[in-house]
Order: C-alpha cells, then structure tokens, then sequence
C-alpha cells in the first residue's frame, strides 16, 4: 500500500527542518561577532576598562554557573574572588613567580576554598544555604584583614605583572589586555562545554526538582559540590587577574559588597543564559565608569536600574531578548501549522 502525504505536514515539516539550522547558528555567530569586537575594541576604548569588564565579565559567568544552572545562590563568592587576588598578588610580589604561575596559584586556593565552604554549605538548601555562604565568607573578610601578608586596610600594591612565559612583557597595556582576555575566554569556554555536557544537564534536573533526582539515582550533593568547586575556581581566577590588572589586592576584592554586586550584574543580564553576565557585567562596569567623574552616587544608580530590572524585564536582559524570539518562532510555527 502506498503512503498518501499530506501537504499540511510536509509545509510544517519543512518550516521546523528550515528553522532548525537557524537557531543553531546563533550561538557561533553570537561568538564570532563578539570575539571580533574584543579584538578591535582595545584600539577604541580605555584598554583598562576593557580590562576590568572582562574580569568582572568572567566573574559573574562564573556566579551564574551555580546559580542559573545549579539553583545555588551563593552570597559569599567575593571570598573567592578576594581570597585569589590576594594570593595571586602575594605570588606575583612577595614570592617572585611569573603571572601564569601566581594566577594558577590564586585558582587553586580559591577551589580548595570552595572545596571547603561547599562542603558545609550544600548541608542547606534555600535560604539557609545563601545565608552560611555569606557567613563563611565574613570570616574571609575578617581574616583578610588580621593577616600580615595582606596588608591590612592597604591591601597587597605595587603587584608586578611580570613576563608572560618569560617572552610578553605584561606592562606593555595591549599585551596585558589580550593576556586577560584569553583567560576569559578560557573560562567562559568551559562554562560551555559545562552547561553543555551530561553533568550541566544533571545540574539543570538538580535545579528543577531535586527530589526527582534523587529518585533517578543521582547523588546530588556531589554534583553541587562539584559545580560549587568549579566556580569557586573560576570566580578565583578572574579575581587573581583583576589583581595583576591593576596591580592591587583589597579589602573591597574580598567584602560582601563584592558579593552582591556580582549577583546584580548576574540579574541583570540574566539568570541561567550564557551571555546574560557578560552583558549585566558591561552594564555595571560602564556605569561605575562614567558616574565617577559625576557627583551622583554609583549606589544609588545601581539601585534604579536594579529596580528597572526588576520591574520591566525580571529576566534579564538577554533572558528577555531569548524569551521573545522563543516566543515569536512558536507564533510562526502555529501560523503554519
């Protein structure tokens, strides 16, 4: 007997087998048209604003990692971002070792860091969760102070940046700003490749029912160490090169100010997207830039545009943007349909 087809379902067939490659081209044109507006960008803008964007760029991936894709709202991230700068400041002065090396030295600090708050925290869920982060990192915050290597109010200064490899003079700004936005790179890559991989999609069935999890056989608690660790880790490594960019390892690194700036800029730009950081990042860090040469507080400008965030696009800004073309590709499949 011979099939009979019929044109309804061979148009929408169609419709899905040409939309299909679209939406798949959007993530590597995303990237590409990004990659080269960072390589230009340097001969345009202030190398160290870039440079700081990017960091904090990295920094806020790697918040949105736990909280986007594990559930996890951590308040005590500023204790790995703090705690690698001035490890990777104290390396890269006090010991002499070149950046590569004291950069890998702040990343494993602020993993074992992670290792070992994550180990307590994950106890909790919740509220009780964010609320032993935030306690945890307090005694960073107050370690970072009585300690003799970091300087007390003053901070670890004067950090050198060293040669790169022993053949990139990092003081030379263009060298230095292609130097940190290969390590964002790096991290954002295997945020990617994270999200992406079948532990990224326990991370997902983790956030979205925990209990149904358990029931799978996935022992969640070790999945949510883990994703703790790796963004400890990366949170570390844009701290220890915020420190070699401005050559300076604070008390502000390591505050809890830091801590819900990075959740704001994650808000921002949007909860469990892979662009929605870098965006809220770049939205933070311009206005913090071009509101210090003003009078008007940079507190109260975040607040506002916190509270416009909340009000019009509770998303996020890419969060938004991804809805509604989401939104307008089911409208054109139901008129074709």
């Amino acid at each position: 007997m011979t099939a009979i087809k019929s044109p309804m379902l061979s148009t929408q067939a169609g419709q899905q087998a040409s939309t299909a490659p679209k939406s798949r081209l959007v993530m590597p044109l995303l990237m590409i048209t990004g990659l080269a507006l960072a390589l230009v960008a340097p001969f345009v803008l202030y190398p160290i604003f870039l440079m700081k964007l990017l960091c904090f760029a990295l920094f806020a991936c790697a918040f949105n990692l736990l909280i986007g894709y594990a559930g996890l709202l951590s308040f005590g991230h500023a204790a790995f971002f703090g705690g690698a700068a001035y490890v990777t400041a104290h390396a890269a002065k006090v010991w002499g070792w070149p950046p590569e090396l004291a950069l890998v030295a702040g990343t494993l600090f602020a993993a074992a860091l992670g290792f070992l708050m994550g180990s307590l925290a994950i106890r909790r869920q919740g509220i009780y969760f964010a609320m032993i982060t935030l306690a945890l990192a307090q005694m960073i915050a107050f370690l970072a102070v009585q300690m003799p290597f970091t300087g007390g109010e003053d901070g670890v200064q004067a950090v050198p940046r060293g040669m790169l490899l022993g053949l990139i003079d990092l003081n030379n700004p263009l060298s230095m700003y292609f130097f940190v936005l290969s390590i964002f790179l790096f991290g954002f890559i295997v945020i990617w490749r994270t999200v992406h991989s079948p532990f990224g999609q326990v991370l997902k069935a983790i956030r979205e029912n925990e209990p149904r999890a358990i029931s799978l056989g996935y022992r969640t608690a070790q999945y949510k160490l883990l994703a703790f660790v790796v963004s400890a880790a990366l949170a570390g490594l844009a701290g220890g090169t915020k420190a070699l960019v401005f050559q300076l390892a604070s008390l502000t690194d390591v505050a809890w100010q830091m801590s819900g700036e990075v959740v704001l800029m994650t808000l921002l730009g949007g909860l469990g997207t892979l662009f929605g950081p870098v965006v809220g990042a770049g939205m933070i860090v311009a206005l913090e830039h071009f509101l210090s040469e003003t009078e008007f507080p940079i507190t109260v400008a975040s607040g506002i545009l916190f509270i416009v965030c909340v009000l019009l696009f509770r998303r996020g800004v890419v969060g938004e943007i991804r809805h509604h073309m989401s939104a307008r590709r089911g409208a054109e499949s139901t008129d074709v349909a």
